[in-house]
Formats: structure tokens, sequence, C-alpha cells
């Protein structure tokens, strides 16, 4: 029975939320990826159009600064909706891999390319993938964005809607970068043959009161677990997050006023207190390390533990931005509906 149970703990950790669940699997060069969502209210209309444009607007090789592998990306779903509506039951889909160049790998096969997963993933499991990066891609994030079209679309039911933001690119600021100053900025850091971090800025209007849980669900919690498992994360923070080291009591309390409802006068909280919405605009920063896969001679080790030079080659991002806008927005959009519905739950 005990083995059964740390059985039960190790398969659920490829699966995202409690109520509105997300399991996903695959791997980068594998035959598809694709997910399971359990937990989709019956009877909700689907918007196919609108998941496309969100796969759309995470999908490879539609820039220069983003990695040429060409994907349509044609999701197929297999259960859990009929004539347009779901059903209640798990929503399987999958996504055929049908650009995978897996002799650009050939070369790291025996070795351990600097700031990625090889080392940890050889030593954890005894053997990896390597072809792009198998498990440990971003590819295999694709389901999340799936989930969370469909999540999104509940949301808006409700009128909550989530916006993001790119405001940081390397060292340049900004409250918001343009599609076009991305790119621009971004082609350089690619003449250079070297990649660069960003920062993202999300906005989640309309979230009622009462949403997240006062101890281990805290709402900044659940949000700060599902930014972290997007690849290449290394910081999150929200309402004035860091900055509020540096500030007063008196300055950092939101006050309490009533315009004809109670609200705060001002929002350094974010929109939670105590773990919990208080019904004013929720927003957070998100900061992404640079991709690690550079199109430069670096120094490493392979698996007999002989220092060696890596030069990795096929198709990469120069930046996860504004490629991983849409992934940033899906993993919130699944965490707010999943928290909604546990208090749904509770009454």
């Amino acid at each position: 029975m005990c083995a059964a149970f740390f059985l039960f703990l190790y398969m659920s950790v490829n699966t995202f939320g409690k109520i509105f669940c997300l399991t996903t699997f695959g791997e980068s060069h594998g035959e598809a990826i694709g997910g399971v969502i359990d937990g989709c209210p019956s009877g909700m209309l689907i918007d196919f159009n609108m998941i496309e444009e969100e796969l759309l607007r995470r999908r490879t090789g539609s820039d220069s600064v983003s990695s040429q592998r060409k994907e349509s990306d044609k999701l197929i779903f297999l259960s859990g909706i009929y004539e347009g509506r779901t059903l209640g039951t798990p929503i399987a889909f999958i996504v055929e891999n049908q650009d995978a160049k897996s002799s650009d790998y050939d070369n790291i096969k025996e070795i351990y390319r600097p700031s990625h997963a090889d080392f940890t993933y050889q030593q954890k499991y005894g053997l990896r993938d390597h072809r792009g990066g198998g498990r440990g891609s971003a590819r295999t994030t694709l389901p999340c964005v799936v989930a969370g079209a469909i999540a999104k679309q509940i949301l808006l039911s409700h009128n909550i809607k989530i916006k993001s933001f790119v405001t940081q690119i390397g060292e340049e600021k900004k409250d918001s970068f343009s599609h076009e100053e991305i790119i621009n900025i971004l082609h350089k850091i690619k003449q250079e043959n070297d990649s660069v971090g960003a920062a993202v800025r999300v906005e989640i209007d309309n979230v009622p009161i009462g949403i997240g849980e006062p101890h281990f669900m805290k709402l900044q919690a659940v949000l700060a677990q599902a930014m972290f498992s997007i690849n290449a994360v290394k910081g999150f923070e929200y309402g004035e997050g860091f900055h509020s080291a540096s500030m007063r009591g008196s300055q950092c309390n939101d006050i309490f006023i009533n315009d004809g409802k109670i609200r705060c006068k001002t929002n350094h909280s974010g929109g939670i207190q105590g773990g919990i919405s208080n019904g004013e605009k929720i927003y957070f920063n998100v900061a992404f390390k640079p991709i690690p896969t550079i199109m430069q001679a670096q120094q490493t080790v392979n698996y007999c533990g002989e220092e060696v030079m890596c030069r990795v080659e096929g198709r990469h991002d120069v930046c996860v931005v504004p490629r991983v806008m849409p992934l940033v927005e899906a993993m919130t959009a699944i965490s707010i509906l999943d928290l909604m519905m546990m208090n749904q739950a509770k009454k």
C-alpha cells in the first residue's frame, strides 16, 4: 500500500490543477504531444477558432527570431466534446510532431549542454531523450495552451479577462513593447549568436472576491507554481513585489474606502490579501532567463566527465517572448478557474 501511494504521487507530477485538471504527455521529437483535461463543466460551447488563434500565437517559424521548426500544430480532439459542446467527461487531444529533425541533436547525445536539463535528467532517470530536449522541451507546453484556451472561454463567460505585456528585454524596459519592437531587438541579439532574458506582466480583471485559500493554496502561491512550471522562469512577484521591501507600512497599506461598495483606494497588494482575491485588479510579473541554447561554442563535459567543447546546431528561439505570452496567460487561466471551481464545490 505504501508503494502504491508513492507511485500515485509520482504519477501526479504531470498533472496541474485540483478540479479543472490538465495532464500532459509527450516529448519534443516523439510521435505526438497531448493532454487530458478533466473536470471541465458539461454543455460548454467550444470556440475552436479561439483555440487555434492561441496556438498560432505560440507557433514556431512565424518570424525570423523564433525557431524555424515548421509544425502545423493541427489539434485533434479524441474525446469529451460532441457536436461542439463539452460532455463533462475527460477531454483528450493530441498534436502530431511533423517537423522534428532529430539529427540536429546527434552531436550532443553524450554531452551536457550548459544550463539545460541534460545533466539533471540523466542523473534522475539514468537515461534521457536528447532529441530536442525530450520532455524538457518548450514544445511540450503546447497542451497547456490548449487547456488554457478552454479555461479562458469559461472565465470570459464570467467577464474575467487576462492580458499580458512584455515589459523588459535584456536591459531595455518599457510599460509594454510592441511586437515589432520585440522583433527588432531580438534580431540584433540573433546576429550576435546570443540569447536574452525578458520580463512579462500579467493583469487579470474582474476576479470575484474570495478566490484562493488562506494557507497552502493561497492565490499567489498557485499562480507562482503555475508560472514556475514554465521553462526558463526565474522570478515571480505580485503587487509591489520586491519593491515592497523598501516601503513603509504607511506607504504600502491599501486603505479601504466605500464608493458605493467596499474596495481599496490603492492596489499595492496586487488584488490579493491573505492569499485571497479582494476584487481589485490582480497583477504580477514573471522573469525569464536567456534561452540557454546559443550559437556559440561553450565549454562543458560529456558522460565520461571529460571536458569538451559544445556547439549546438538546429533551430532555436532567441528569447522566450513573444511566443511564451499565450502560455503565461494559459497557466494563469487554469489557475484562476481551478480555484473558482474549488470555491463552488464548497457551497
